[in-house]
């Protein structure tokens, strides 16, 4: 029971991550304004309300690998899974193949997607947003994908699902890029440290999840890592006020495997 506690504990804040939606932004390029962490929030929500309106459906495929070491010994489980997604709240998922220790299979990545698919029809107490976070901007940064803001979030409620640490928002879509965090209360004794990053890749006209990490420790000595990689991402879009039909994407795949 303190191995299955444990873990589920470094996997449960992945379970929530929404998809982003990135509609051209029309207020002017970022560099030439000069934005407050409320005006940056303020972008977000409503790009996310866009996103809202526009994602009708996506299909993907998520690829997870568990990792434990400690008392008793090392465990090693992976899972394959099929996950649909309809507008506004519905997730469900269709398991490929699993292998490994059947018991981390069991207990903790099936219950993971059991967790994910009841916290997409409850994801407004624990969205990004003014109402669960107070933000700062602390700096910006530039990688591959463009200009984002950084700003530190801290949770205004003690709730497991909550998190404290760092977000990157693009500078163009007003999306989620990246979170390095770690949660706002430990939810378990067992637990020493938590920590986690997640990060997106845009796909279309949305910034849809690339990579979980996940790593914790914990008070008897032992560590868990869970890495979920996500791909062969497929959209469905709303029809659009111009009165265009909908349109289905292309197959995109964000992350090769041989």
């Amino acid at each position: 029971m303190i191995v299955a506690r444990s873990l589920l504990i470094v996997s449960v804040l992945i379970c929530y991550i929404q998809p982003q939606s990135s509609p051209q932004y029309s207020g002017g390029s970022p560099a030439s304004r000069s934005l407050t962490a409320d005006d940056i929030v303020r972008e977000m929500v409503t790009h996310d309300r866009v996103r809202l309106q526009v994602l009708l459906s996506f299909e993907g495929r998520r690829y997870y690998t568990l990792d434990y070491s400690g008392f008793p010994g090392k465990r090693h489980a992976e899972m394959v899974v099929n996950v649909s997604y309809r507008a506004p709240n519905t997730k469900q998922f269709a398991i490929i193949s699993q292998s490994g220790s059947g018991w981390l299979v069991d207990h903790v990545l099936k219950k993971l997607l059991e967790s994910e698919e009841k916290g997409a029809r409850e994801h407004e107490s624990i969205d990004l947003t003014p109402e669960n976070y107070d933000f700062s901007l602390v700096g910006r940064d530039t990688s591959s994908t463009g200009s984002a803001y950084v700003l530190a979030v801290e949770p205004k409620a003690k709730n497991k699902y909550l998190y404290r640490g760092k977000v990157w928002v693009d500078g163009t879509d007003f999306a989620i890029t990246r979170i390095e965090a770690q949660p706002a209360v430990n939810p378990s004794f067992w637990t020493k440290k938590s920590e986690f990053r997640h990060t997106y890749t845009k796909v279309g006209d949305f910034w849809l999840p690339l990579e979980n990490y996940s790593i914790s420790s914990l008070r008897l000595g032992g560590r868990a890592v869970l890495t979920i990689k996500y791909a062969d991402y497929r959209i469905t879009r709303a029809q659009s006020q111009s009165g265009r039909l909908p349109v289905s994407s292309p197959r995109v795949s964000s992350q090769t495997r041989e």
